[in-house]
C-alpha cells in the first residue's frame, strides 16, 4: 500500500492553527511567531509533512531555484567558488542545481536551454559565455543573468571578476623590478575575457618598462596543454628567466615539468608566477607567487546582483572588478632591495 501524502491541512488541525500559518511557517522570507513556528515545526515533523515547493512555485510564481553553470571543475579555483556561490544562495532562500557545460571555449547555449526548463528563478554562468540570441530569450522572459569569472560584450549581462588586467600589471612590475630580462608568458584560452585582461596588463606593463615577451605559448587552461606549452618553451636555445602563466592550475603543470623533466632550478633559473591563489598555490612543493582572486567577495557580488535583479526587477546591469593582492612566495626570485 502507498502511503498517504500527510496535507498542510492536517498539520494545521494537529498544532491548532490555521493552513495559512503553516504555509507561512515554510515560507522563506514569511512572518510567524516563535509560538507558532514551533506547534507547525512539531506537527510537520511528527506527521513526517514536506512542503510542496512545486505547488507553491505555481502560486507564487518563482521557483526559487537558481540555474548555475560551470565548465569544468578540475581547476581548484572552481570547486571552493561553488560551494561559496551554492552556500550564499542557500542562505537567501534559494536552491541551487548545478549544470556542465561541456567545454570552456564555446558559449553554453544548449545547457541553458535545459536549466530554463526548470523554470529558474536565475542564472549564473561561471568562465563560460552564451549566445547574443539566448541572453536575448533570457531576458524577455525575466530571467536575470550574472556572469561569474567571465565577462563578454554584450552589455546587458551583468560580471562579477577580478581585475583581471591589473593583476597582470602588478606581475609584470614586480618581475621587472626583480631584475627579469627574458619574460616569457604561458597564455589560457584565447577566447576568455580572464585570459584577454591578464596579458594586456602584462605585456602594458612590460612594455613602459622598456621589455617585450621573450616568448609565449598557449596552454588553454587545459593540464596537457600547460604541460606541452612548458616543454616548447623551456627546450628552446635560450630560455627565460621567469613566466608568468595564466592561471595556478596551469602553473603547477609548468613547474612539474620544468622541474622533473627539464631539471629546472625554481625560482634560481626561472621565476614562476600564477593568478588565482588557489590553497595548493600555499603548499610548500609549489609555494607559488600569484595574484589572489578574492572569491569571498566575487561570490558576495554575484549573490547581490542576482537577488537584486529577481527580488527587486532591477534592470540595470552591472560590472564589478575586484582588485586582488600579489602574493609573494618561493617560486619567484625576489631581490634584497625590492621594495626599499
Amino acid at each position: 500500500m502507498l502511503n498517504k501524502k500527510v496535507t498542510s491541512l492536517e498539520v494545521a488541525k494537529l498544532a491548532g492553527v490555521s493552513q495559512s500559518a503553516v504555509s507561512r511557517v515554510f515560507t522563506p522570507g514569511a512572518s510567524s511567531s516563535k509560538k507558532t513556528n514551533e506547534l507547525v515545526r512539531k506537527a510537520a515533523l511528527k506527521l513526517g509533512y514536506r512542503p510542496n515547493i512545486v505547488a507553491r512555485s505555481l502560486i507564487t510564481g518563482k521557483t526559487k531555484i537558481i540555474g548555475l553553470v560551470v565548465a569544468y571543475l578540475d581547476n581548484y579555483f572552481y570547486p571552493e567558488a561553488l560551494e561559496l556561490l551554492s552556500g550564499a544562495l542557500q542562505k537567501n532562500g534559494y536552491h541551487v542545481l548545478i549544470f556542465m557545460a561541456t567545454n570552456t571555449s564555446g558559449n553554453i547555449d544548449n545547457v541553458v536551454e535545459e536549466i530554463l526548463d526548470y523554470q529558474v528563478d536565475g542564472i549564473i554562468a561561471a568562465s563560460v559565455g552564451m549566445s547574443t540570441n539566448l541572453a536575448s530569450r533570457c531576458s524577455d522572459a525575466g530571467i536575470p543573468v550574472v556572469l561569474f569569472n567571465r565577462t563578454q560584450d554584450d552589455e546587458r549581462l551583468s560580471a562579477v571578476t577580478s581585475d583581471n588586467e591589473l593583476g597582470g600589471q602588478k606581475i609584470a612590475q614586480f618581475l621587472c623590478d626583480n631584475g627579469h630580462t627574458r619574460i616569457g608568458y604561458i597564455a589560457g584560452w584565447e577566447g576568455a575575457s580572464t585570459q584577454r585582461d591578464r596579458e594586456k596588463g602584462f605585456t602594458d606593463v612590460l612594455k613602459k618598462n622598456g621589455q617585450g615577451l621573450f616568448a609565449r605559448e598557449v596552454g588553454n587552461f587545459n593540464l596537457d596543454e600547460a604541460r606541452q606549452a612548458a616543454r616548447s618553451m623551456f627546450t628552446a636555445s635560450e630560455i627565460p628567466d621567469a613566466v608568468f602563466v595564466a592561471n595556478d592550475h596551469m602553473a603547477f603543470a609548468v613547474m612539474d615539468v620544468m622541474r622533473f623533466e627539464l631539471g629546472l632550478k625554481i625560482p634560481d633559473q626561472v621565476s614562476v608566477v600564477g593568478f588565482d591563489d588557489v590553497p595548493v598555490a600555499k603548499w610548500l612543493a609549489y609555494s607559488l607567487t600569484t595574484v589572489r582572486q578574492r572569491a569571498n567577495r566575487m561570490v558576495d557580488e554575484t549573490v547581490a546582483i542576482l537577488i537584486d535583479s529577481i527580488e527587486n526587477n532591477s534592470t540595470k546591469p552591472r560590472r564589478i572588478k575586484i582588485d586582488g593582492p600579489l602574493i609573494l612566495r618561493g617560486s619567484a626570485k625576489i631581490l634584497d632591495n625590492y621594495g626599499v
